[in-house]
């Protein structure tokens, strides 16, 4: 039986951050009530935060906010507000965290969760002693592909797991015109492209194909300056990396190879995930987000034995039967914002388990343990070993 409008609660939204990941997370909460009809809640965007007046001003009143703010602290105090959604810089991402955890609100917080382990920790730690329920954005787990080879890799029998790679390859930072950014300083991003990118590698490696036992790897910077914004004849030294590199060894035995770059020129997001296993293998690709391959290597007809190409666009794909009427209308990355927002206002009002589609604050922890493994094996030259 479908809800009556006046059964579903109204759930209050606060966010810090108005960029491209404001935009896109905001445009997720918008879009979730009509797509997940009867949703589990409406969200009620309440207030958007950010340091600059004016930019936060006019992004309250285009994402659709009642109002914004220029202080955290007003949207973890406010009682009206029960989910908290942190896209800010990385190093914004643990104080306010903990202190909308201890107000009792629900937690949203992107990738990475925080510039290294110890944040990550007091982080987790929160979460869980003041019971709430919470994410950590690796939004390539709300693609419905991926989430199809979860699925498959659950149910099915593709026996003994030998290789996962995945290549993450993009060329932003290849253009002199990028500037200088955050992302660019240490102290504020924590690294970075080894935080920005091989995180998600990181995550799609222990959803996909096991826990990492050890890691090897090797990181740099190409480009080692940048020009200030709005001052082309001045400078600033880079301190994070552009290119990261890591081999993986998993508990299962298999072998693993993460490769991130923002200097990958003519690469503008291309994003492959293979797995290979005893029997068969499962290959994806951001480009083609909306296929997935996949070979079974007992198949029975040899006149089609290979790589099939799955069309995930059905209603009994992934995600696809909330979405539009009619099948085969491919699903793009915006799409998967709106699944955040179903997956949280689910699990704040229905208390609906997370585990094992949507990474939390437990996943995001274990990334940034690996994390800090693959830049202390670049320091050290070493394997380093994995503990959580």
């Amino acid at each position: 039986m479908e809800k009556e409008n006046k059964d579903i609660p109204v759930i209050g939204i606060g966010m810090i951050g108005y960029g491209d990941m404001g935009m896109a997370h905001s445009n997720g909460y918008r879009q979730m009530p009509y797509i997940f009809w009867p949703p589990p809640a409406i969200p009620k965007l309440l207030t958007l935060c950010g340091r600059n007046e004016s930019k936060v001003r006019e992004a309250a009143r285009r994402f659709g906010y009642q109002g914004y703010c220029l202080d955290w602290k007003e949207l973890v105090k406010n009682p009206d507000i029960q989910v908290f959604v942190n896209v800010g810089p990385n190093n914004i991402h643990m104080e306010p965290c903990i202190e909308a955890a201890r107000n009792g609100k629900h937690v949203v917080c992107e990738k990475p969760l925080a510039r290294n382990k110890e944040e990550a920790k007091k982080m987790l730690d929160t979460v869980k002693k003041a019971k709430v329920r919470h994410i950590c954005n690796f939004s390539n787990r709300m693609i419905p592909a991926l989430a199809l080879a979860k699925k498959m890799l659950i149910e099915e029998d593709f026996g003994q797991i030998y290789h996962f790679r995945v290549n993450y390859l993009m060329d932003y930072y290849t253009y002199p015109e990028m500037p200088f950014s955050w992302r660019m300083m240490k102290d504020i991003a924590g690294s970075g492209i080894t935080a920005d990118l091989s995180s998600h590698s990181i995550d799609l490696a222990r959803w996909l194909c096991g826990e990492p036992i050890s890691v090897t790897a090797a990181i740099k910077t190409f480009v080692g300056e940048r020009t200030l914004p709005g001052k082309p004849a001045s400078k600033a030294k880079v301190d994070t990396d552009d290119y990261s590199m890591a081999i993986l060894e998993f508990d299962n035995g298999a072998v693993g190879y993460l490769e991130s770059s923002a200097v990958a020129t003519g690469k503008r997001a291309f994003i492959g995930v293979e797995l290979n296993a005893e029997n068969g293998s499962i290959y994806w690709n951001f480009e083609d987000m909306c296929h997935l391959n996949i070979y079974y290597r007992n198949e029975k007809n040899k006149l089609t034995k290979g790589f099939h190409k799955i069309s995930v666009t059905q209603d009994y794909h992934p995600y696809y039967k909330a979405w539009l009427p009619f099948e085969e209308i491919p699903m793009g990355y915006n799409a998967t914002f709106v699944h955040t927002a179903f997956h949280i206002l689910d699990a704040a009002v229905n208390n609906t388990s997370l585990e094992p589609m949507v990474a939390t604050f437990e996943d995001g922890y274990k990334a940034s343990v690996i994390g800090d493994a693959i830049l202390k094996s670049s320091e050290t030259g070493k394997k380093e070993y994995i503990s959580y």
